[in-house]
């Protein structure tokens, strides 16, 4: 017997449900496993992979060259007064460096997620 519910004082025994009839497989289910299929990308979702991973890149390349010319920049700022003015220009380029990393995240975290799911898909056939 099946006791349903908390312990009271006035509780009832309810009687045990039969099982029902044993299916060797679920309703609905096909007898055989079949692995999940590989889902198909088009061209142009490939192309804008390609394109979004590949304007990241660029972006990244010349972020760090703005920032080793910013330092190129500051130094000759320091070595000489008359050429001071390179620290402005310095400052400048941090500026361009930090306006350049939402656009950098903008589209290199979309290029690297469709370029990782366009290349799992083709490693499964």
């Amino acid at each position: 017997m099946v006791f349903r519910g908390r312990a009271q004082e006035n509780w009832a025994p309810v009687p045990d449900r039969q099982q029902p009839p044993y299916q060797p497989w679920a309703p609905g289910v096909p007898g055989s496993y079949a692995p999940p299929q590989a889902r198909e990308f088009s061209v142009g979702y490939r192309r804008w992979a390609g394109t979004l991973l590949w304007s990241a890149i660029i972006i990244a390349v010349l972020v760090v060259g703005a920032f080793v010319v910013s330092l190129v920049l500051l130094a000759q700022a320091d070595a000489d007064v008359r050429k001071a003015s390179h620290g402005y220009l310095a400052i400048f380029l941090w500026f361009g460096i930090t306006a350049a990393i939402p656009v950098l995240l903008a589209a290199g975290i979309p290029g690297v997620v469709m370029t990782r799911r366009v290349r799992s898909s083709s490693r499964t056939y």
